[in-house]
Parts: C-alpha cells; sequence; structure tokens
C-alpha cells in the first residue's frame, strides 16, 4: 500500500497531500471548496423579505454581484456580495464570481441608497478577483474599483465586511472598506492568487502551496498582522459541512458588530473607517 505521502505521477503531490502538508494550503483548498456556501446562501439563511436590487443604471446588471434590501433581526439592512455559482450553467451566468465594472458601480449604487435611508450595509467578499477581461478594462474596471474604495470611506453608515471565501485582490476589497472587517476561519484574503504569486517568483505555478504559506493569506494571518477584525468559527470540517451552522455562527458576529455600530453617529463611523484603514500598513514582521 502506497504511502500517504507518496507523491502521485510525475512527482506531484496531489491537493490533498499537500493540504496535510501545509496548513496556508489547506486554507486554500477549503476556501475554493465547491459546496462552500455562497452569498446568496448565507442571506437565505440569515435575513428576511430579501429584495434585490438590479443594475447600474448606466451599462447593465451585473450578475456576479447580488445587492439587495433585507431585514436583520428585524432591522432593515443594504445586503451587497459577490455571488459564484453551483453548476456550469450558473458559473457562466455570474462570470465565475468576478465582478465587471457595471458590478462594482451597482454595488455603491445601493450602498448610497443604504447611506440616504440610514440603513446599515452588509457585504460578503468571495472572488477570485475582477474580471480582467478587455471589455471590462474598456469600461473602466480600475476606475470602477477606485471609486468604490473612496466612496465607502465616506459611508456615514455602518458597514460590516465579511471575506466568505476567496478575497482575491481589489475585486474583494471594493467591497471590503467596512468599520468592522471579518474573514470566516478558512477564507483566504491576498492581494494576488497563490498561483499567479508563484508563476511570478518562481515562474512555476506549480509552487503554489510555497505562495500561499509566503503571503500570510489566511484568517489567523491576518487577525495577527491586525488588517481584519475578527475570525468567524466554522464547523468542524469547514462551512461546507454544515450551512445552517456555518449561517448561525456569522449570524452572532453580525448581531454584535451591527448592535456596536449603531451607537456611533455618523462622523465617528466615518472617522472610525478611515483611521482603521490608514493604520494598516504600520507593522513589522
Amino acid at each position: 500500500m502506497a504511502n500517504e505521502q507518496t507523491p502521485s505521477a510525475g512527482g506531484q503531490l496531489t491537493p490533498e497531500q499537500l493540504a496535510q502538508k501545509d496548513p496556508s494550503w489547506q486554507r486554500v483548498l477549503l476556501a475554493r471548496h465547491p459546496k462552500r456556501p455562497y452569498s446568496l446562501d448565507y442571506i437565505e439563511r440569515l435575513f428576511t423579505d430579501f429584495r434585490e436590487v438590479h443594475g447600474d443604471r448606466s451599462f447593465a446588471d451585473d450578475p456576479a454581484i447580488v445587492c439587495g434590501m433585507a431585514f436583520f433581526d428585524g432591522q432593515p439592512v443594504m445586503v451587497v456580495g459577490e455571488q459564484k455559482g453551483r453548476d456550469t450553467k450558473q458559473r457562466f451566468h455570474r462570470n465565475f464570481g468576478m465582478p465587471k465594472p457595471e458590478g462594482y458601480r451597482k454595488a455603491i449604487r445601493v450602498m448610497k441608497m443604504a447611506a440616504k435611508f440610514g440603513r446599515p450595509v452588509v457585504t460578503f467578499m468571495d472572488t477570485p478577483g475582477a474580471y480582467p477581461g478587455i471589455d471590462a478594462e474598456e469600461r473602466g474596471q480600475a476606475e470602477a474599483i477606485a471609486h468604490n474604495l473612496r466612496e465607502m470611506a465616506r459611508l456615514t453608515i455602518p458597514v460590516v465586511a465579511v471575506v466568505i471565501g476567496e478575497g482575491g485582490s481589489g475585486g474583494a476589497l471594493a467591497l471590503g472598506v467596512g468599520n468592522h472587517v471579518y474573514m470566516m476561519e478558512n477564507a483566504i484574503y491576498s492581494v494576488i492568487s497563490p498561483e499567479s504569486c508563484a508563476a511570478i517568483i518562481w515562474r512555476d505555478s506549480g509552487k503554489a502551496e510555497l505562495a500561499a504559506k509566503a503571503l500570510r493569506i489566511t484568517a489567523a494571518d491576518l487577525h495577527r498582522l491586525g488588517l481584519i477584525d475578527a475570525i468567524v468559527p466554522e464547523p468542524p470540517g469547514g462551512a461546507q459541512e454544515d450551512w445552517d451552522e456555518a449561517s448561525r455562527l456569522l449570524g452572532e458576529t453580525l448581531r454584535r458588530a451591527l448592535g456596536e455600530l449603531s451607537r456611533l453617529p455618523p462622523g465617528e463611523l466615518v472617522r472610525q473607517r478611515y483611521e482603521k484603514f490608514r493604520r494598516m500598513g504600520n507593522f513589522f514582521i
């Protein structure tokens, strides 16, 4: 019988063997698990009377981002989340969870609507990254992300952001300028994917597991560095094992966060958010 650590054909370790070798790579595999709950799964379990808002009033609707009005524990809120697909048809419809400029413009449109009516905003980040296609670049992908960063920083309402799966670079950060920023226990958040990082540094995307460790992309790493506020625990084995329990644990975190932020005046919410992101990067490794 082959040893558990015996390389597969070609001398490469299987993803399962890599996961056993490196905890960081294990988190990557869990964050990308095809049965992991996505934004709409959490919305269905945590919010009531969700009413989706479509379109950016400029170009089109982007199904890679879902937005809408809902109630959380009876409190009116706005919800924005990046959404992947389950099967081939859904994945193409959702563009594999990679938003285009119109998606980010729809998101900020909804957030400004929330500010107008004094509703807190909850965002769910789960994307490999913003869509890098020519059509997205022609319509101002970078500008749309930058615009969101600036406008989210100015919102006079509570903003709670959660990385529920993959937090891919600016594609995720465009929804991540929150007063409180959380990560699910097995989520990842990084400026670049491990595969792309490995291809740049070592000219070999097969060394992605080494890059994952070097990038410090896990919730534990980012909490230690002060880049997120707290880690949301998951059921044993990961959120994909029990969607209801994962939702319950996330709901507890959202309940505490919204309770704390609801007591702050608008000016303090803006100041706190500004100071929070200004402090990022001021550390020694």
